[in-house]
């Protein structure tokens, strides 16, 4: 499994510990060389692209608190980025959401992120009916197709 990475100025040091800490998956490193004027736009279009050419099979952000970095990814067709604080809710965004990138603040517990991250990485898609209706709405929209309500 491929998964890209990135992160703006904050995170350096979290992004290196999560690749030294997850061997067992094959991680691209979307943001090699931060600086202290980095942009996290940059950075969270760089692995959405990845996710949406499928040069990847999923991604992960990290900024100071993930917020920005979700809203960024979330503006590219195709990309459904969860903004996660815990393990369980980066369970239920893979589980319900079959969200393809999780985004994260890099001032939680770096065990706690590697288990957030693990978590969302093994985590399969339910394909629950009820799940895959709600996300056909989210791709609707962004075709233009839904206008339901």
């Amino acid at each position: 499994m491929k998964i890209a990475i990135a992160t703006d100025h904050n995170g350096v040091d979290e992004k290196h510990k999560i690749i030294e800490n997850l061997k067992e998956y094959n991680f691209i490193d979307k943001s090699p060389n931060n600086y202290d004027t980095d942009d996290y736009p940059d950075y969270a279009l760089a692995v959405a692209k990845s996710v949406v050419n499928k040069e990847v099979d999923l991604g992960i952000l990290l900024c100071g608190t993930g917020i920005g970095m979700s809203i960024m990814a979330n503006k590219v067709k195709g990309i459904r980025c969860a903004h996660c604080s815990n393990v369980n809710q980066a369970h239920l965004a893979k589980e319900h959401n079959n969200a393809n990138i999780i985004a994260l603040s890099y001032k939680q517990d770096i065990n706690e992120i590697i288990s957030m991250i693990k978590e969302f990485i093994e985590t399969p898609f339910s394909n629950d009916e009820r799940h895959i209706r709600r996300i056909n709405k989210i791709i609707n929209y962004e075709s233009g197709e839904y206008n339901e309500l």
